[in-house]
């Protein structure tokens, strides 16, 4: 059985590597090394340090950002075989991953861009959604590991995965900062937000943020660390790129971002991405309830 090897054991990263763990030999890395020995215990996975992983067939990444992905190859760099793949799970930005594939190429090593989707809830279930760039053939090798996802989209060539990635993103920012503007108006004019999301998720106006994200965090107070808004915004960030790179049309999501840019500097990198209505609560007076 083909040995596989992951780097990054974040709030995704660790529990897509346990999914890899139950099923493959699986190698860990992580820079807090405590965290990989946790792992090991926690999943039967193996801690290494950073030049073993370049033992596996198969490496994932799952990291901040792409400039991390990059820094971690160059430190791996002479210990790369070729014949290997490299699954990047990080929302990266896409000129970078092209980058680093023609990088990794030099070495014989194939890179596939593989951000997922489904937040620590579809990590930990392994139900993530994977949308790949890169050759077809490579992403056809790679698919039988991704023990991690639902569904799996190759989206087209390298880079277009993390494309997907940020759009989709930036589209989790518009509903959920939109929502949370319509629902501070109507809890003003004396309506419920729970009566409020009870009749938009009966209809038109629904949508994730409306369905799960408001009604179990924001309605609740519950408010629980997920996904750091330094991260959307970070995303948005990769999102705006690709817009710029192909100059479309983007009024919208050009906003958009700079509301979650003034979210970011109110609450801090730190606050979870749904705290951003709180922003909207203190500006409307009142809470979503």
């Amino acid at each position: 059985m083909e040995k596989l090897a992951f780097l990054g054991l974040g709030a995704m990263g660790y529990p897509m590597a346990g999914h890899l763990a139950k099923r493959f030999p699986t190698l860990v890395w992580n820079r807090t090394f405590a965290k990989a020995l946790k792992h090991q215990e926690e999943f039967g996975s193996k801690a290494v340090p950073l030049e073993r992983v370049a033992e596996a067939q198969v490496i994932f990444t799952c990291l901040p950002t792409t400039k991390e992905v990059g820094e971690v190859a160059e430190a791996l760099w002479p210990h790369l075989r070729p014949g290997t793949y490299w699954v990047d799970a990080t929302s990266g930005e896409p000129e970078g991953s092209r980058k680093l594939a023609e990088r990794l190429l030099e070495k014989g090593v194939v890179y596939l861009d593989a951000p997922v989707s489904g937040g620590t809830i579809g990590a930990e279930k392994g139900t993530l959604t994977v949308m790949m760039g890169g050759p077809q053939e490579a992403v056809e090798r790679v698919k039988p590991y991704l023990a991690y996802a639902a569904k799996v989209v190759h989206v087209g060539p390298v880079g277009a995965g993390h494309a997907v990635k940020a759009i989709n993103n930036a589209l989790l920012a518009v509903n959920l900062w939109a929502a949370g503007e319509g629902l501070v108006a109507l809890v003003r004019q004396g309506v419920s937000a729970e009566k409020a999301l009870e009749v938009i998720n009966a209809s038109s106006g629904r949508s994730n943020a409306t369905e799960n994200l408001i009604p179990q965090r924001v309605v609740t107070r519950a408010f629980p660390k997920t996904f750091a808004l330094g991260l959307l915004v970070k995303d948005l960030g990769i999102a705006m790129g690709v817009l710029d790179g192909e100059k479309a049309p983007s009024p919208l999501l050009r906003l958009t971002r700079e509301v979650y840019e003034m979210a970011k500097r109110e609450l801090g990198s730190e606050a979870d991405h749904v705290e951003a209505l709180k922003l909207l609560e203190r500006w409307g007076g009142t809470e979503i309830h």
